[in-house]
């Protein structure tokens, strides 16, 4: 008689810890999607998904403190009211739990099948992994990504980005100070996603056009430098003020002009996820270099 395994219950979480819960395998579809509407939720360069019995789904603690962004009449995407982690979705219709895997505190015990939307492809990103791409949805697929916002003319000297709903906007002049993707754990709970990228911008150089009374700031108790910005409409990350560091912190999913600036390292690789293979030829350092 063969025994099927049990697969096993991967605990998750929002970066503040608010939200909690536990969810069992397998997980099926597991996709990175370079639509931007997620690259502006989550603020990332792209989002990964992992799809898993709902039936093997509960939450721990803070279902009741979610906000929900609808991106379209079909597709959901919710959010932590204090820190903007974007959380699972529930999909009863299909039985499915639809989580980004950044979230998860263990291996899935899957990898990645390839790249959705690669057509939306942030310009700073390059696919060098070798995985399948698809310029819209893959076969199979449960229809998570929307299509592309329509985006303003170009100004020159000038770079613009706004959240997922468009509410919030902002802009800087001039280069960005340095861009980087980052492996640490808080980054991949804070971006719900394999790792952070983050542009630095001199504050004197940027400025919110709009919505910035719309704008959380969330400060991660105990960390002297790192918290998170969101907008409370959608969840979608925007730029944080660092006043001790003159800067605008600013995810780099969310922008919606090419920066003219390439990450320059990967930082803090100890901590990178064990689904996430890092493949292309930049630096890498296992903590944040000197």
């Amino acid at each position: 008689m063969t025994t099927v395994p049990i697969a096993p219950v991967l605990p998750g979480s929002c970066l503040c810890g608010a939200v909690r819960w536990e969810q069992r395998g397998p997980f099926l579809h597991v996709m990175h999607c370079h639509c931007s509407v997620c690259r502006k939720h989550h603020g990332s360069s792209f989002a990964t998904y992992g799809a898993s019995p709902l039936d093997g789904f509960r939450w721990v603690t803070g279902a009741d403190h979610q906000g929900r962004y609808d991106s379209s009449p079909t597709w959901y995407r919710p959010f932590c009211l204090s820190c903007g982690s974007v959380l699972p979705t529930m999909l009863p219709e299909h039985s499915v739990a639809v989580t980004p895997i950044g979230t998860l505190d263990g291996d899935p015990g899957v990898r990645p099948e390839g790249h959705m939307f690669a057509a939306s492809r942030a310009p700073w990103y390059d696919i060098t992994d070798g995985l399948p791409t698809h310029d819209a949805y893959p076969p199979g697929s449960l229809g998570m990504a929307q299509p592309d916002r329509p985006r303003e003319p170009a100004v020159t000297g000038c770079t613009r980005g706004s959240c997922a709903c468009g509410q919030v906007r902002y802009e800087f002049e001039g280069p960005p100070i340095r861009m980087l993707n980052c492996h640490c754990s808080r980054c991949r709970h804070a971006r719900s996603a394999a790792h952070a990228t983050n542009l630095f911008v001199a504050l004197d150089n940027f400025r919110f056009r709009q919505g910035e009374d719309q704008v959380k700031d969330f400060q991660l108790p105990g960390a002297r430098y790192f918290g998170v910005a969101f907008c409370t409409d959608c969840g979608g990350h925007v730029p944080r003020i660092s006043v001790e560091r003159k800067a605008a912190v600013i995810p780099a999913g969310t922008l919606d002009d090419d920066p003219g600036m390439r990450p320059a390292a990967h930082i803090f690789v100890e901590s990178k996820a064990s689904w996430f293979d890092i493949t292309d030829p930049l630096p890498r350092f296992p903590a944040m270099p000197g």
